[in-house]
């Protein structure tokens, strides 16, 4: 297994269901949205628009960004601690562009 590839060239880690990609972040990193959360699960979906449905009918909010990378589609919500989720839906995937 390889850490988190370096750019968008590097292939990751593959399984027969997909890529799993362990990324480690500064201790410093914004990226969580708050500076007390030091770790987040990032879980890949196969359909992002359908699991942010079936999440928002059952009262969760989940704000899918609205930019498409490289790798795939992303969304955030958080569990009832505050700890950041965040959905991948790789690219290539149903609706990834």
């Amino acid at each position: 297994m390889t850490v988190v590839p370096s750019g968008y060239e590097t292939p990751p880690w593959q399984q027969q269901a997909g890529p799993t990609v362990f990324a480690p972040f500064p201790e410093t990193t914004t990226y969580f949205g708050d500076a007390g959360k030091l770790w987040m699960v990032n879980f890949r979906v196969g359909n992002l628009d359908a699991m942010a449905a079936q999440l928002r009918s059952a009262g969760i909010c989940v704000e899918i960004d609205e930019q498409v990378y490289p790798n795939g589609r992303f969304a955030r919500l958080y569990d009832p601690e505050g700890n950041p989720i965040e959905l991948w839906e790789p690219a290539g995937r149903d609706g990834a562009r």
